[in-house]
């Protein structure tokens, strides 16, 4: 194996714009996002996927400066810019994360790794976002979202899907087409459904700040079980973007027939 995670980041959101490189405690989003899976030891490589657009010029420059190995593709065709990036940096299996995740866990998606390693499946997911919302408990905190993907799985999904929705989400080929691929999910052993921790707004962008600012150490990431910990302590932190949850859209993505 030499598993890489491929970071999806690009500058235009439509309801917070620039939100990959917004600072928190003096840093871009996406450098904590990097940072944060440096901690897990299993990968070969850390690569962030940006579009060749001019507007993602900013996120192009910041990995150039920060020697963070980068491919750049097409904006809307993200499973091809996915695809090419990981042919490129010989990565197998590929662990994908997105730049709006600032929490993403080192010890979860070990985890995943690690479960993969251990099975035959061609793509497992982390339990949240929208390959999970139909499961019944166990999902994690939406935000906690990365996903073990095998090459010749994405491969195959590259050549063949042609949804414009699978193409600008990446994956939904390959875990709606359960007939096809072999698909497993991780599951939290306790339902945390209703807690929000992705950044798609500057109320989430406040939440994530807020626990930056109390958790963060230089030398050790915190994990769920401290952000966990830290918002049972202050709930009116947990509220501050609570009239988002269950407003993602995921629905959208989901075929229930298949």
């Amino acid at each position: 194996m030499k598993p890489i995670a491929i970071i999806q980041a690009r500058m235009s959101s439509t309801r917070l714009p620039g939100k990959v490189l917004k600072p928190i405690l003096g840093r871009p989003m996406l450098w904590h996002i990097v940072h944060r899976l440096k901690h897990v030891t299993a990968l070969a490589k850390i690569i962030v996927a940006t579009s060749d657009q001019p507007s993602d010029d900013p996120v192009r420059r910041f990995c150039s400066e920060n020697a963070i190995p980068f491919f750049a593709g097409s904006e809307n065709d993200v499973l091809d810019r996915f695809y090419q990036a990981a042919l490129i940096f010989q990565g197998d299996p590929l662990i994908r994360i997105t730049g709006d995740c600032p929490f993403v866990d080192p010890k979860i998606v070990s985890e995943l790794l690690s479960l993969y390693q251990k099975s035959y499946a061609d793509h497992i997911g982390v339990a949240t976002g929208a390959g999970a919302i139909y499961l019944d408990g166990g999902r994690f905190p939406d935000g906690l979202d990365a996903e073990c993907i095998r090459l010749s799985a994405l491969e195959k999904a590259w050549r063949e899907a042609t949804e414009q929705s699978d193409r600008e989400h990446v994956t939904p080929y390959i875990w709606q087409n359960k007939g096809i691929f072999r698909c497993q999910v991780l599951k939290s052993p306790k339902d945390y459904s209703h807690m929000r921790w992705t950044v798609d707004n500057e109320e989430d962008f406040q939440l994530v700040t807020n626990i930056y600012e109390n958790l963060y150490r230089d030398d050790k990431p915190f994990l769920m079980k401290d952000i966990l910990n830290y918002l049972s302590q202050h709930p009116e932190i947990a509220n501050m973007n609570s009239a988002f949850i269950g407003l993602e859209g995921y629905q959208t993505l989901w075929n229930k027939e298949e």
